[in-house]
């Protein structure tokens, strides 16, 4: 009898998992390459294993396309006077694959678009408690219109989560220069040493 209720729990926990390709005939569809081409903001905030809001942030994003090959600039400013930054190179594959490094993803990120959705993990260090920590990232974005997306982004260490992330990526200019912001990161990777 047990064996039965395992057996049935089991089908039943597999019926509720997603899969991204769940959205591929979601519309807009999404592009990278066009929705994280020139300047973006991001506003987000970030949630303990409780769902208490530990920090809000926003962020300003940069990016620039060459063919199938992407940078993707950030400069994120939290509500405890951290900023931080990341320079994401992303890498677009023909079945819909998305793959990217950063300096502080550990390996390579790697996921899949379908529809108006992406999915991609990654194990993200992230400065915590004086030291450094890497955690496991499940990464969801969907576009909800042409330059709006919403991304709900999960943090797990050994397996178990311990915050969530919710943030609004609008997308501002697409002819803007990413110099500036280029510079901007430039200056933060030499103050860190």
């Amino acid at each position: 009898m047990k064996s039965i209720i395992w057996a049935l729990a089991v089908l039943v926990l597999a019926g509720c998992s997603r899969s991204v390709m769940d959205y591929k005939a979601e519309q807009p569809q999404l592009l990278l390459n066009e929705f994280f081409v020139g300047s973006g903001k991001a506003y987000g905030v970030l949630q303990d294993w409780r769902g208490r809001q530990t920090l809000r942030f926003t962020a300003d994003l940069c990016g620039e396309w060459h063919g199938q090959q992407g940078d993707l600039y950030e400069v994120f400013y939290f509500s405890d006077d951290r900023v931080e930054y990341r320079h994401w190179q992303l890498q677009l594959h023909a079945d819909g694959k998305v793959t990217g490094t950063a300096h502080d993803v550990i390996g390579e990120a790697a996921g899949q678009l379908a529809g108006n959705a992406l999915f991609w993990e990654y194990t993200l260090r992230i400065s915590y408690q004086d030291s450094d920590m890497d955690v496991r990232v499940k990464d969801w974005m969907y576009l909800v219109s042409d330059d709006q997306i919403i991304n709900r982004t999960s943090l797990h260490k050994f397996g178990v989560k311990v915050a969530d992330l919710t943030l609004s990526l609008q997308q501002r200019d697409t002819t803007a220069d990413c110099g500036p912001l280029k510079q901007q990161l430039q200056e933060l990777a030499a103050a860190e040493g």
